[in-house]
Formats: C-alpha cells, sequence, structure tokens
C-alpha cells in the first residue's frame, strides 16, 4: 500500500459562501474524507482556511481565490462537487488552462486515481 504522500493529490472545489459557509465546509470536508477513504488519494480542502480567516481575517476576497489557486497548481486533479459558486467555477477553468483534469463524477474521479 502506498504513503498518503505518494497518492495523487485531490483538490476539492464546490461551493462556500452560498448559503452558508459553515455547512459548506462541512460539505467539502465530507469530500475529502471519502476521497482519502478510498485509499486511492489524498484531499486538499481549500474550504478549511474557514478557520484560518477567523484567526487572522482578510476582507478582500481576491486574497482568498489567490491563495486557493496556489495550492491547485500544485494538485493532480480537481473534483468539483456540486452546488452554483463562482469561485469554484474560476478554480475548475483554472485547472483546465493548466491541463488539471477536472472531474465532476465521484466515480469517474476514482477510475481515474486508480
Amino acid at each position: 500500500m502506498c504513503e498518503l504522500y505518494e497518492l495523487p493529490l485531490v483538490y476539492v472545489a464546490g461551493p462556500y459562501t452560498n448559503p452558508d459557509p459553515v455547512m459548506n465546509t462541512h460539505r467539502a470536508v465530507q469530500w475529502g474524507e471519502r476521497i482519502i477513504a478510498s485509499g486511492r488519494a489524498a484531499a486538499f480542502v481549500p474550504h478549511i482556511t474557514l478557520m484560518w480567516h477567523v484567526i487572522a481575517p482578510h476582507e478582500d476576497v481576491e486574497y482568498w481565490y489567490d491563495l486557493d489557486i496556489a495550492h491547485l497548481a500544485r494538485c493532480d486533479v480537481l473534483f468539483r462537487f456540486p452546488g452554483a459558486s463562482s469561485g469554484a467555477d474560476k478554480e475548475v477553468a483554472f485547472a483546465q488552462s493548466r491541463s488539471i483534469p477536472v472531474f465532476e463524477d465521484f466515480d469517474a474521479l476514482m477510475e481515474w486515481v486508480r
């Protein structure tokens, strides 16, 4: 079995602010847990910066978008979970521009990381 650090790194993209950051962070972490539990990939969940924002707020949302893109650039693949999100749509566009595979279907993602 591979060490977690040897597995592909999946960027988990989806809604953050709409309708509620805490609820959306909960959903994103659940997706991340599911990815890691597969034993086929590690997951990066940008939503966890919610706690960072509580400790060190940055009112300019571009700060967070830029940080997310910096992390995404280092990931192997992007998983987009359901829900309207202009930020996640920008992440998908960035991934596509960098030839980072994008999946909206979990089973297809699991096939890719196999």
